[in-house]
């Protein structure tokens, strides 16, 4: 969620501090920060949103909350003034005998268990506030999630994070059954208001132009005739061939028409330019993308440890996944570690895995969800230009490979299952557009040295 107040102004100077390097002052500056909690990541100061709201549109794609508390384990949710009003006026502090909300860094959160959990979590996945008071009464973070509101110029759009059980299993009421229960939470959101959408650094995107390219994209994704392998090459290749292109030139109807040759020419153009296995250094950059996509600092952590020691450890944490060398290091109760890294290399690739078409299945809709969300570029993904975006969305699929067999490996598999690749979807969607450093500039450096030597198209064979 947004934090409040000045929530650009804040993932800017998160970002201009730095992420990790191979040296731990660098790496230091990283550790505190904390992922915003489950958002619709607004990210214009204003009053109350003026602006309509767009629910994906994807049929595939259904959710109804079905209580699991996943997302009250999973989360750490900034507050706003309204949220810590409605907490002191419910009096839990009381009652609970202990704070239901921590100060981190200048925000206000809501407090957290050792494990992560949130306070007010029940047993059996029942929120206090929901149970006594109702949906309305529950910071709106938590109201939220799973939506998320991506403003462009003209309208939000309002997708949906895959790092929720039920959005994952496409369990529930067709996604236009909630748009009411939306504008009402959107209603609370004082800082939506319209926003700017760039096709690459220097050109601005008008909405029309954002949609033709999401339209154009979608048609290829969804084209599941095809194997998700070549899909996932085309995206790549896209991605990269658009980082030469003159916007300047190709406005309005004319990106359309572009974007439509592209991806006509996919299939007869991708064999022509067939790629090489990734290079050892590209196979370590993909690790270490997803390293950062599985951290999850949590405040009850850092506080126990301080933050020297939750900064060296994070670093030495980032630098074995580098390295692919002795045991997993542990990234959570709810991650498995401690088996070889070379465990992860004898499990077979995605389409040798028995539930290939479930996991097809998955995998297209929620680059579909994405892409239509208009969760990929603009304020949906960390302010990026439309190019900078698909690039990005290329390596996350690839992460999401990546760590769909290491959570195989740490089940002693052979090949990935549904299972594997629904933790590993879970685990990077919830980082994308939420923490911060997935959109740094050390995440900007990392796709610079993707895009070399068909960096990209190479991480996702």
């Amino acid at each position: 969620m947004a934090p409040s107040p000045g929530p650009r102004r804040l993932q800017r100077r998160a970002s201009a501090r730095g992420e990790e390097r191979d040296q731990p002052p660098r790496a230091r500056r990283q550790a505190a920060r904390l992922p915003r909690g489950p958002q619709a990541d607004p990210l214009v100061s204003g009053a109350r949103p003026a602006i309509p709201l767009a629910v994906l549109r994807l049929p595939e794609q259904r959710y109804s909350c079905h209580g699991c508390g996943d997302c009250c384990r999973d989360f750490t949710v900034q507050l706003r003034p309204p949220d810590l009003e409605r907490l002191r006026a419910q009096g839990w502090e009381e009652r609970l005998g202990r704070p239901v909300t921590a100060e981190f860094r200048g925000g206000s959160f809501l407090a957290q268990r050792e494990d992560g959990a949130c306070v007010l979590l029940m047993e059996g996945g029942r929120c206090r506030i929901h149970a006594e008071h109702g949906l309305e009464a529950k910071p709106i973070a938590c109201q939220l999630f799973p939506w998320i509101l991506a403003p462009d110029a003209r309208r939000a759009h309002v997708g949906i994070s895959f790092a929720c059980a039920s959005v994952l299993g496409s369990r529930g009421s067709d996604l236009g059954a909630h748009a009411r229960d939306v504008r009402r939470m959107a209603g609370d959101v004082p800082e939506l208001a319209p926003a700017r959408t760039f096709l690459d650094a220097a050109t601005e995107a008008t909405p029309e132009e954002a949609d033709a390219v999401a339209e154009t994209l979608d048609a290829w994704l969804r084209e599941r005739s095809r194997p998700l392998a070549l899909r996932l090459d085309g995206l790549a290749w896209l991605g990269q061939q658009l980082a030469r292109a003159r916007f300047a030139k190709v406005r309005g109807p004319r990106l359309r028409e572009l974007m439509e040759t592209l991806v006509t020419a996919l299939p007869d153009e991708l064999p022509l330019h067939p790629v090489e296995p990734p290079t050892r250094a590209q196979r370590a950059t993909l690790r270490q993308a997803a390293f950062f996509r599985l951290e999850d600092p949590k405040i009850p952590e850092i506080s126990r440890t301080g933050r020297l020691r939750t900064v060296v450890g994070q670093y030495l944490r980032s630098r074995r996944f580098a390295r692919a060398r002795g045991p997993v290091p542990a990234m959570g109760a709810r991650w498995p570690g401690g088996f070889a890294f070379e465990a992860v290399d004898r499990v077979t690739r995605l389409e040798a895995s028995p539930d290939v078409d479930a996991i097809d299945e998955l995998l297209t809709r929620w680059l579909r969800a994405t892409v239509l969300g208009h969760r990929a570029w603009g304020s949906g993904y960390h302010g990026w230009p439309v190019v900078d975006g698909l690039q990005a969305l290329a390596l996350n699929a690839a992460c999401v490979r990546w760590l769909a067999q290491l959570h195989a490996a740490g089940a002693s598999r052979a090949e990935p299952v549904l299972e594997d690749v629904r933790a590993a979807l879970g685990r990077v969607d919830r980082a994308c557009g939420r923490a911060p450093w997935i959109g740094s500039r050390a995440e900007r450096m990392r796709l610079s040295y993707l895009r070399i030597d068909d960096g990209l198209r190479r991480i996702l064979r």
